[in-house]
């Protein structure tokens, strides 16, 4: 049942747009697909949908090649805003729902349906271009969703949604995901990320450099963060001596502090007791995903500049 990409390779030119990407997603799993911009995540996306074809490695769905797949096995939201601008919302999903076989009166039901659970109900005889650009986005999820498939894949689905229009489309994950669909979806929004993602990769340069369960990510990344606040929110300047213990950010009230592995947080505990009059605030937590992506992002070029720097030896 697995949605399984391996050891994907894509060349344009003389970029090496993916370099040996492989992952798998599950039926019934959140998966986020994370990386800068021009990573390699479109291009994955559209070579799992037979759009591109990889120059090595393979993707297989249920243990078969991908293209093989009926074309209602796919949902695809592009980042790029696909509707006819001067033709009727519902007009529209009813004509995409007819490309993946849907009976007319069906896809005009599901349709409005989904307009409602979106509340854009009023606008189904309103040409696109009259919605907003988050509105426009919910259609062309809805679009995506129409036809009931089984993989979702999403680029950059929260893009132009506000806040309560984020938590309904998070909500519509979460039914689908429970409903056993396998949902990909990149995006450079963390908190979600954080709130809906059984599991994750980060590329970088077309290179896998993190994969696997988001918790065992964070468990990986052999460190902790301890959120301290102290009387008066004053410096932990007692930290400076520490080599395994390190303020990263200091908020109105209290401090983050990144702990190396290995180091027991309860003893920054009875040292804050022991230095300060009394202790507002403590956490411990392991490291956000958005702390791991940038480490990991960094990391990553930080190296490629090192090694950019290396002369080359002539060979004589």
């Amino acid at each position: 049942m697995t949605l399984a990409i391996n050891a994907l390779r894509k060349r344009f030119g003389e970029v090496q747009a993916l370099d040996g990407i492989s992952f798998a997603v599950e039926p019934g799993q959140v998966f986020g697909f994370l990386g800068p911009n021009g990573a390699g995540k479109t291009t994955t996306m559209r070579i799992v949908l037979d759009i591109l074809h990889p120059d090595e490695g393979a993707v297989t769905w249920r243990g078969q090649p991908a293209a093989k797949a009926a074309r209602r096995t796919w949902g695809y939201l592009p980042e790029e805003r696909g509707l006819y601008q001067r033709m009727k919302v519902l007009d529209q999903l009813i004509f995409v729902g007819s490309l993946f076989g849907l009976p007319r009166a069906e896809a005009a039901r599901r349709a409005r349906h989904w307009l409602a659970r979106f509340r854009i109900a009023d606008y189904a005889d309103r040409n696109a271009e009259q919605l907003s650009k988050g509105n426009q986005q919910k259609v062309q999820f809805i679009g995506a969703i129409l036809h009931d498939p089984d993989v979702l894949l999403l680029d950059e689905p929260f893009s132009g949604l506000d806040p309560i229009n984020a938590a309904l489309l998070k909500d519509a994950f979460k039914e689908l995901r429970d409903r056993g669909k396998a949902i990909i979806f990149s995006t450079h929004q963390m908190e979600a990320v954080e709130e809906l993602c059984d599991a994750i990769a980060i590329i970088n340069r077309g290179r896998l450099v993190v994969s696997g369960p988001t918790a065992d990510v964070k468990r990986q990344a052999g460190r902790l963060v301890v959120r301290l606040g102290v009387s008066g929110n004053q410096d932990l300047d007692w930290l400076d001596s520490r080599a395994d213990a390190t303020v990263t950010r200091s908020g109105l009230d209290y401090h983050e502090v990144q702990v190396g592995s290995g180091v027991d947080p309860e003893a920054i505990l009875q040292e804050a007791l022991a230095r300060h009059e009394y202790v507002t605030r403590f956490e411990i937590s392991e490291p956000s995903i958005e702390e791991i992506f940038i480490e990991q992002v960094g990391a990553t070029a930080a190296d490629e500049r090192t090694l950019a720097a290396v002369p080359v030896e002539s060979g004589r």
